[in-house]
């Protein structure tokens, strides 16, 4: 097939977006595909096809490494402001191609932004659709139909000014992933900080309760729950430095817990998946405490695939490799496209 595989942008996961990115093109030429790797800044205006650009920009490997902080954008933004996020000259060159692997990173990535604008120009894409996208990004809305749907998830409130500090508690920007703008609170004083800085992300802020604990992920494939992986960092909490540099953190699959514990969080992984409607593929994030409750944090509609990334590492515990689960990755896409 000819595929495109879109990463970077202008989101604040841009770094992480660009090494999934590097990681699928490399897995999906391995498996005999034409690939092209493109930036979602890219001009490609001289191109007028997926063949034309193919034999001028495609690598026979490529590769990204992602920095230990988070990227700035400020600069980028400020060129690209007067265009808009996508280029129409993208749009095209994907129309021309088979299937766009999504391996965007929050932002309009996973906003369902971009899954909206292919829907308009019959463009088809990795992943879920653009109302399940989202609806897993807006925390405050997922939270509010985990709730409905009665899946247990930390208690939660929508920040206003002047709302009082309870401690311990998790400061978040509501709308980012990697874990950034995501700062925990012990302090009144360290719960200030962190409103200042969640505040940056020009975004609402949703203010969680804390769960101290053990962390897992649950990857979900065609509605089916992989093994259970277990997230355990070196230091501190499972942060954008210890999510993606290589040795900050220990992950274990499967994860060391009874058969009924398992059971339930993988339930509750495709509930989760299924609540949000989301399709093909997710990563549900849980936590739990010391009296094995469980609580999902959230839904990753476009799971990280780096080195470090969870998901392969879950599929690889059912013996299938990388380059199997990207190729599995598109057949499950493109099967939304046939009901």
């Amino acid at each position: 097939m000819k595929i495109i595989v879109l990463a970077g942008g202008l989101s604040d996961e841009r770094d992480v977006s660009l090494s999934s990115g590097a990681q699928v093109a490399n897995a999906l030429q391995k498996n005999n595909h034409q690939v092209l790797l493109l930036d979602l800044l890219d001009d490609v205006s001289c191109y007028e096809s997926f063949d034309i650009a193919y034999e001028s920009l495609k690598q026979d490997t490529y590769y990204y490494e992602v920095p230990e902080i988070a990227p700035d954008i400020t600069s980028l933004r400020k060129d690209y402001q007067k265009q808009g996020e996508v280029r129409m000259d993208l749009i095209h060159l994907c129309q021309s191609a088979d299937i766009v692997f999504l391996a965007l990173h929050g932002g309009i990535g996973e906003n369902g932004k971009i899954q909206a604008l292919f829907d308009i120009y019959d463009i088809k894409y990795t992943g879920s659709t653009h109302k399940g996208s989202a609806m897993a990004m807006d925390k405050l809305l997922a939270k509010e139909l985990m709730a409905f749907n009665g899946i247990s998830t930390p208690k939660w409130r929508a920040y206003e000014e002047g709302m009082t500090f309870e401690a311990p508690c998790v400061v978040k920007a509501n709308d980012n992933g990697s874990s950034i703008g995501v700062y925990m609170a012990d302090t009144k004083e360290a719960f200030d900080l962190a409103i200042r800085e969640a505040k940056t992300f020009k975004t609402e802020i949703i203010i969680e309760e804390k769960i101290v604990g053990r962390e897992f992920a649950v990857g979900v494939l065609d509605k089916e729950a992989l093994p259970v992986i277990e997230i355990i960092p070196k230091v501190g909490f499972y942060d954008y430095k210890n999510k993606y540099q290589a040795g900050s953190t220990e992950e274990v699959t499967p994860a060391q817990l009874s058969e009924e514990i398992t059971k339930k969080m993988q339930e509750m992984a495709v509930k989760t998946h299924q609540a949000l409607r989301l399709s093909a593929y997710s990563r549900i994030d849980f936590l739990m405490n010391e009296a094995h409750d469980i609580f999902c944090i959230e839904a990753n509609t476009l799971p990280g695939m780096t080195p470090t990334s969870l998901l392969p590492q879950e599929a690889q515990a059912l013996g299938l490799d990388y380059a199997t689960l990207c190729d599995r990755l598109v057949e499950l896409s493109l099967e939304k496209y046939t009901h």
